[in-house]
């Protein structure tokens, strides 16, 4: 079994700064699973943490149900892509390839047995007997690839593999990988920034910000039912349009979302999932509308507008609009322009509601969500003003050690 338990785990490096904060989740066996943040996310420590090759201030380890938070590296049966080139120059592909098997003497037969099976998968053998000076990027990427999978681990932990590589490139690796997953017996845990690799390769991703677990669940389920503002920022491109500070007015006509002019009416599909909603119904508590691109568009029909500008992204067109204060961009119907004044359609059965301070969504699940058996899916992130206590806490302990010196 290649499953891999990581159980409230903390890295605090030696300066005093947090880099990871109680991170808690649990793999199947080959699972791919994917690592989601920005920088200094906290992504790229998880993965050395898991491999050993940086000490976890705090948790444990388990991969294969057996603990390895005390275990050496190269005794987890891990092996780790990482995102620079970390080839031996003066190494043939052939060699390099086979160095962890032949460091672990595995018998001769066994390393070219494995090296030229690994080198068919890739691509690679016809040059098997270069050096890495004479390969192209991608071709140094996946002799990389190669060096991990020709030791059959359990886990494979790729950080930021398609690094540096244009998008021709990147989608042509990204191909292998998937590839290779489904031919791999193990565990692949893979971090990356770009929100579409993750969406493509994972079975289930995990958002981290600043350090600590956002959300970890289905593409889909992050997509659709996000557990607060920054997932449903950081899922989805273009990027989702927030209105802040709404408030919810309940009135004879129906229920909205208003602020600055801006009145969007709450579907009853929305009021079915608003669980609190006479908790925030024509009060002073403010709530974050999250409304995404492709949820809205330029139409005959909805809100008076004027489109400020038109871009490409994808294939899509995309138009920002200007509506009461707030700037939104939107899908463009066919033959819009900047400058044109028309109108703006908003899906009200696809908005999203955020409470104002602690910024966790306020819509329950429905029939929608795809359910699955991890305990994961139920996990509850901390609130914004929780996760800045944390923040806190640590700066004020790094200081103190700034002053004890």
């Amino acid at each position: 079994m290649a499953s891999l338990k990581v159980n409230g785990v903390d890295k605090i490096f030696p300066s005093g700064s947090l880099a990871l904060y109680d991170i808690k989740f649990e793999t199947k066996d080959k699972e791919f699973i994917v690592i989601v943040g920005g920088e200094a996310s906290g992504k790229s420590t998880l993965l050395r943490v898991i491999a050993g090759l940086e000490e976890a201030s705090s948790g444990e380890i388990f991969i294969g149900g057996k603990d390895v938070t005390e275990v050496e590296p190269k005794d987890r049966e891990v092996a780790m892509v990482f995102k620079s080139n970390t080839l031996y120059p003066a190494l043939s592909v052939f060699d390099n390839m086979g160095f962890g098997l032949k460091a672990r003497k595995a018998s001769p037969t066994l390393i070219e047995q494995r090296v030229k099976s690994a080198a068919e998968i890739l691509g690679l053998t016809d040059v098997l007997y270069r050096k890495p000076k004479a390969l192209t990027a991608a071709q140094k990427q996946r002799v990389a690839i190669g060096r991990a999978i020709v030791r059959e681990p359990k886990l494979y932990l790729l950080d930021e593999p398609l690094s540096g590589l244009d998008d021709k490139l990147k989608a042509e690796l990204l191909n292998v990988i998937i590839n290779l997953q489904a031919r791999m017996e193990g565990t692949f845990v893979y971090a990356t920034k770009n929100v579409a690799e993750a969406m493509t390769v994972g079975t289930r991703i995990a958002v981290l910000k600043n350090g600590i677990l956002q959300q970890f669940d289905l593409p889909a389920n992050l997509y659709d039912y996000p557990a607060n503002a920054y997932v449903a920022f950081y899922i989805g491109a273009p990027s989702i349009n927030f209105i802040n500070k709404a408030k919810i007015i309940k009135d004879e006509n129906g229920v909205f979302a208003e602020e600055g002019g801006l009145k969007i009416p709450l579907s009853e599909k929305i009021l079915k999932r608003f669980e609190n909603i006479d908790g925030y119904a024509n009060t002073d508590k403010t709530v974050i509308v999250g409304i995404r691109p492709e949820d809205a568009q330029t139409s005959s029909e909805g809100f008076d507008t004027t489109v400020s500008k038109v871009e490409s992204d994808n294939g899509r067109v995309y138009a920002e609009c200007e509506l009461f204060s707030h700037s939104l961009v939107v899908s463009a119907a066919e033959g819009v322009s900047a400058g044109a004044k028309t109108k703006l359609k908003i899906d009200t059965d696809r908005i999203y509601l955020f409470d104002g301070e602690t910024r966790l969504t306020l819509l329950g699940r429905d029939e929608g969500y795809i359910k699955t058996d991890f305990a994961e899916a139920d996990y509850v992130p901390m609130t914004f003003k929780e996760e800045e206590e944390v923040k806190e806490k640590f700066k004020e302990k790094k200081a103190d050690k700034k002053k004890k010196r």
